[in-house]
């Protein structure tokens, strides 16, 4: 009986470990125009939190490196998500912008693009994870 329910609990235990897989999204930030500041992102899930400050998955910032800046994303679950990333040449931590809310500083998505009247779409972003991944990114 003891090891009937040890067998169960074994199986269970690699069924969770399968279901519950954490990946890491490898992150090739190109056009990286100096080595002041950090290079910022944020991970969203859904269209109704995108670019929303206090509705970010998970975020986080690298040293500058200038031409290109490689850093992970690490322990995300399989899902949809979005990128948005910028880099805060000044450090202040905050994208900065101009009176008409246009961005100062550098920006870039995971697959969009900005537009001539605003960012893109969560939908023009959002890519599928369901293991590690590699995304090459162009600063605009």
């Amino acid at each position: 009986m003891i090891k009937g329910n040890l067998l169960v609990l074994f199986v269970l235990g690699l069924m969770s470990t399968g279901l519950f897989a954490q990946h890491n999204i490898s992150l090739n930030i190109d056009g990286v125009t100096s080595e002041e500041g950090n290079i910022c992102f944020a991970v969203y899930t859904d269209e109704s939190s995108f670019l929303k400050f206090d509705k970010v998955y998970k975020s986080g910032s690298e040293k500058a490196v200038k031409g290109k800046t490689v850093f992970d994303i690490e322990n995300l679950p399989d899902g949809e998500y979005a990128i948005a990333i910028f880099h805060d040449a000044n450090g202040n931590n905050n994208l900065d912008t101009n009176m008409l809310g246009i961005p100062k500083e550098q920006i870039a998505f995971s697959k969009g693009k900005m537009k001539m009247f605003g960012p893109p779409k969560y939908t023009e972003c959002a890519f599928i994870l369901d293991s590690n991944m590699q995304m090459n990114i162009s600063l605009q």
